[in-house]
């Protein structure tokens, strides 16, 4: 029997990846009828902290003397991912996740957008269309104006945004900065925002039920980060990045088994769009030998 190629064992990787980070924002959602989100990001955060702690010294990646721009550079990344984090959990609290994940997938777009508009990076007219068309397909989703439209689709755009931020930060970045302790940094400021927020609300106590989400929503979220650090590292990016948009479909399988949400049909036709501009998007990247370093893709 041949043996599996990297590239298939980091494309299974990114997808069990997905999955368990699909996992996490369900057991997130679930929380929000018994627990604050600034009570359950700050739980949640010590157990990705301690995780990513762990994984830093087991890499030999736990390091302080980082240059100056380096560390400005994985500042601004953390503000990205703090920000990330509160608008998405906050758009998952109140509407059907297969929604706020569809507007997420808009995320490669919206990247390879900013770095062209802030960074030079070339952007050609193929891929400046695919990316039109991607927001056309955001827009499909939202339905503004539409009986199924909700308020707080703007935080999921805002957290596009953040996580947009984010990600230009990283390219910045020398490559010389290591991957897991860069997430570490931002584990911890998506922690702080958690304690600090809970400053100012009502902690409530946890039932047997929400202390099991939250462990399950902990749980997943570190195989979360430790597939995905293993399918950069395996797999060539070009070919397992793409497999990042098993992401959705498992979003919509858990909406409508655990949470009895079903997507509507131009919802459908939205996020098909959105998935199909952003692949195309990767491959022209790819075609172009844009690469970007392997870090774990969220806190949130």
């Amino acid at each position: 029997m041949a043996l599996m190629s990297d590239n298939l064992r980091g494309a299974l990787l990114m997808i069990g990846a997905m999955c368990a980070f699909t996992f996490n924002d369900a057991f997130m959602k679930s929380l929000a009828d018994e627990l604050p989100l600034f009570q359950a990001i700050f739980f949640r955060g010590i157990g990705a902290v301690v995780c990513l702690t762990i994984m830093c010294r087991l890499l030999g990646q736990l390091r302080f003397d980082l240059p100056a721009r380096d560390w400005g550079l994985v500042f601004i990344r953390t503000i990205g991912e703090v920000g990330g984090t509160y608008f998405f959990l906050t758009a998952l609290f109140h509407m059907p996740i297969a929604n706020v994940s569809a507007i997420l997938q808009a995320l490669p777009l919206a990247v390879s957008l900013a770095a062209a508009l802030f960074l030079g990076e070339a952007l050609g007219w193929r891929r400046l269309t695919a990316i039109c068309v991607g927001f056309a397909g955001v827009l499909l989703i939202i339905q503004p104006g539409g009986a199924d439209f909700s308020s707080y689709s703007f935080y999921a755009l805002a957290a596009v945004g953040c996580v947009t931020l984010r990600d230009v930060a990283v390219r910045r970045m020398s490559h010389k900065v290591p991957s897991v302790f860069v997430a570490l940094v931002a584990a911890v400021g998506v922690t702080s925002l958690g304690a600090i927020g809970s400053l100012f609300i009502e902690w409530q106590p946890f039932s047997t039920t929400s202390a099991l989400q939250l462990t399950g929503a902990t749980g997943f979220l570190i195989c979360g980060y430790i597939a995905s650090v293993s399918a950069m590292r395996v797999g060539e990016i070009a070919f397992v990045a793409p497999f990042r948009y098993a992401s959705l479909l498992i979003a919509v399988i858990l909406g409508i088994i655990v949470f009895g949400e079903w997507p509507n049909l131009l919802a459908v036709i939205g996020a098909v769009v959105v998935v199909a501009t952003g692949l195309f998007t990767l491959y022209r990247e790819t075609q172009l030998k844009i690469r970007q370093p392997a870090i774990p893709d969220r806190i949130r």
